[in-house]
């Protein structure tokens, strides 16, 4: 819930004055408003309290949107998760008993790897919907799970996926080839894939890219939401554009091995034969549960409120892809979400198992406040507490 007045400045003004730089902080937010609260927020609060309702998103008038979107449409609802069986909140405390002991992780995915502390952002990363999804992901099987959540968090040590930064990751992005842009009629944040826009040569930093976008539309994912929405067009797109089938299973290895669950939909168009005949070749690595989610030349308009839609997709949504506007514009929005995202999970007591909602800004409570209310703890701050963990008479389980 925003604290001050629902009136923002112009987003594409403020970026266009902050081009000069990619490290800009460029605001699409009200001084007061909080990044994550006004990914989904429905009223805004004025200075004498009086709840005000925030006006519906729009475009800008007589020119092209340069920038990111920052909300949904007020149509657009998440879905609401489904509740757990008894047997599945037991399998979950089993495996937050076990990720709370969690001292130190290996460096990296080979056997024998060396370990390192684990660290504040990557304890943070282990929130109680995260711990879901790779339950979902193992067919609530805990140890499984367990050893893919490992396996992910060694793999992005070693990958170094939390350590690209905007400027290194710039120069694959100055055609506009992948593009976190509005959002669909369940608030997923839409990334853009456009291979036909490809501007540099076959390197580690393509794959890079790709990993870094992904964890930039998780930024954008408002408080109730979890997975995206990536639309794929193959629209002028020769046979040197398709990626190798090599290419294929690395990012097939980060969007089901190490993102599992995030996948909202695939909206695929424009498929020339040699496209269709890549899909086949790599079918076999992709899992059913990936597979149903993709839709091939199927309207888009059907998924994604056609204001927030860009034109080249079927949409009404005119945009323009300038780099000096949009690059600073993602990341400065993406930046303070992470900040603020940070400072309500240490407000919170830095617990594992973190309601991702309360940690977005939505208006869910803390873990904390939730064991207080449950009578789990007779304060909700201080140290660590065996009452944060629903398990404490589960066994423990190692991975």
């Amino acid at each position: 819930m925003s604290n001050g007045s629902s009136a923002q400045p112009d987003p594409q003004t403020h970026a266009q004055s902050s081009s000069s730089s990619f490290k800009s902080t460029s605001s699409q937010l009200a001084p007061t408003e909080t990044p994550a609260s006004s990914s989904q927020v429905t009223a805004a609060t004025t200075a004498s309290g009086v709840q005000e309702e925030e006006p519906e998103w729009q475009a800008p008038q007589g020119r092209s949107l340069t920038t990111p979107i920052t909300r949904p449409m007020k149509t657009a609802e998440p879905k609401p998760p489904a509740a757990l069986t008894p047997e599945q909140e037991v399998k979950y405390a089993m495996v937050l008993a076990a990720v709370s002991q969690w001292e130190s992780l290996p460096t990296t995915t080979l056997k024998g790897a060396p370990s390192a502390p684990i660290q504040d952002h990557e304890r943070m990363w282990l929130t109680r919907e995260c711990l879901l999804r790779y339950l979902r992901a193992t067919k609530w099987q805990p140890p499984a799970a367990l050893k893919r959540l490992q396996s992910t968090l060694s793999w992005r040590r070693e990958y170094g996926a939390d350590t690209f930064s905007a400027d290194y990751i710039s120069p694959e992005n100055e055609t506009g080839k992948q593009l976190v842009l509005g959002f669909d009629n369940e608030c997923r944040p839409c990334l853009y894939l456009s291979p036909s826009k490809q501007n540099t040569k076959m390197s580690d930093r393509q794959i890079h890219h790709l990993c870094y976008m992904l964890d930039r539309t998780i930024d954008m994912m408002p408080p109730g939401q979890e997975s995206a929405c990536l639309l794929i067009s193959f629209k002028g797109s020769g046979n040197s554009h398709v990626p190798t089938v090599a290419q294929a299973r690395s990012v097939l290895n980060i969007l089901q091995n190490h993102s599992p669950e995030r996948l909202g939909k695939a909206l695929i168009s424009d498929l020339p034969w040699y496209v269709n005949t890549f899909f086949k070749l790599i079918s076999p690595f992709i899992d059913p549960v990936t597979r149903d989610k993709m839709r091939f030349n199927e309207p888009q308009r059907n998924y994604i409120p056609p204001m927030q839609l860009w034109t080249t997709h079927g949409g009404d949504l005119d945009f323009e892809y300038k780099h000096d506007d949009y690059w600073p514009g993602l990341t400065g929005e993406c930046d303070r979400r992470r900040a603020a995202a940070r400072e309500r999970w240490e407000k919170g007591g830095k617990r594992i198992g973190e309601y991702e909602a309360y940690i977005r800004g939505g208006n869910h409570p803390c873990l904390a406040q939730v064991i207080k209310e449950a009578g789990g703890e007779d304060t909700v701050e201080g140290g660590e507490s065996d009452a944060d963990l629903a398990a404490a008479g589960v066994a423990k389980l190692t991975v």
